[in-house]
């Protein structure tokens, strides 16, 4: 059995130490696979030993963006239906708010996991589309969020990025992607980190958030809108095969 530990995620390195725990455990140089790169999301790989893949869309902002980091020994955008991930071939996979803004999102996140080796972490970082936030951002008209975006995040956030939120973007989503999977959710945290909550107008946004969750009798929640998880595949040979 998994232990899920449920807390808020405060300028935590979860993600960072469990790469490195899973480093010392197996002795040799990590595979990882961060999936997102062209938001800029880094794992912290302080004193570890790995080779670093970066995947995304091919969106001419994440173009750019991931042309410009240093930290990737290399990086491919395209259709993630079909970008390059064998099979086994990644220690840790990374996925940084990428789920909530593509389309077959199932599909990818099953590639992902397929492209993971047994006993490897899925670490994942995903806007919920059951928050208030998650709400507003999906029910924006396009034109709407291109012309809001700059004006209420903070200067140089990459975007506006496509707003799909399939339901695997949700906890009983995700949740039920990893059951029926055989995979492990050992953490789970809730955070707050939409981007316009840090804007110039992040009193507004909370505002909006507030109203939506009274309106929808607390089914929308305004004080946390990420999900946080450490997901791991397991060894056992009896586990459906990814």
């Amino acid at each position: 059995m998994s232990e899920v530990r449920w807390s808020p995620v405060v300028q935590s390195d979860v993600f960072g130490q469990r790469v490195r725990e899973h480093g010392n455990e197996l002795g040799r140089r990590l595979d990882v696979l961060v999936a997102g790169c062209g938001r800029g999301a880094r794992l912290r790989l302080d004193g570890v030993d790995a080779r670093v893949t970066g995947v995304d869309e091919d969106l001419p902002i994440l173009r750019s963006a991931t042309a410009a980091r240093t930290d990737l020994d290399t990086w491919c955008l395209g259709d993630l239906r079909a970008t390059p991930m064998p099979p086994r071939s990644f220690d840790v996979v990374y996925v940084s708010f990428l789920l909530e803004r593509i389309r077959h999102a199932e599909l990818v996140l099953d590639r992902m996991a397929t492209a993971l080796r047994p006993g490897g972490l899925l670490l994942v970082e995903m806007r919920d589309r059951s928050s208030a936030y998650g709400f507003y951002d999906r029910m924006l008209p396009g034109w709407l969020r291109r012309r809001l975006w700059h004006r209420f995040v903070p200067p140089g956030t990459p975007g506006p990025l496509p707003a799909v939120y399939e339901p695997v973007t949700s906890r009983e989503g995700i949740r039920s992607f990893c059951l029926m999977r055989g995979l492990m959710i050992a953490e789970d945290y809730l955070g707050s980190s939409g981007p316009a909550l840090r804007g110039r107008h992040a009193r507004l946004v909370r505002a909006m958030c507030g109203l939506a969750e009274k309106l929808s009798r607390g089914r929308l929640s305004a004080t946390c809108d990420e999900i946080t998880l450490v997901i791991r595949k397991p060894q056992n040979h009896f586990a459906r095969l990814l």
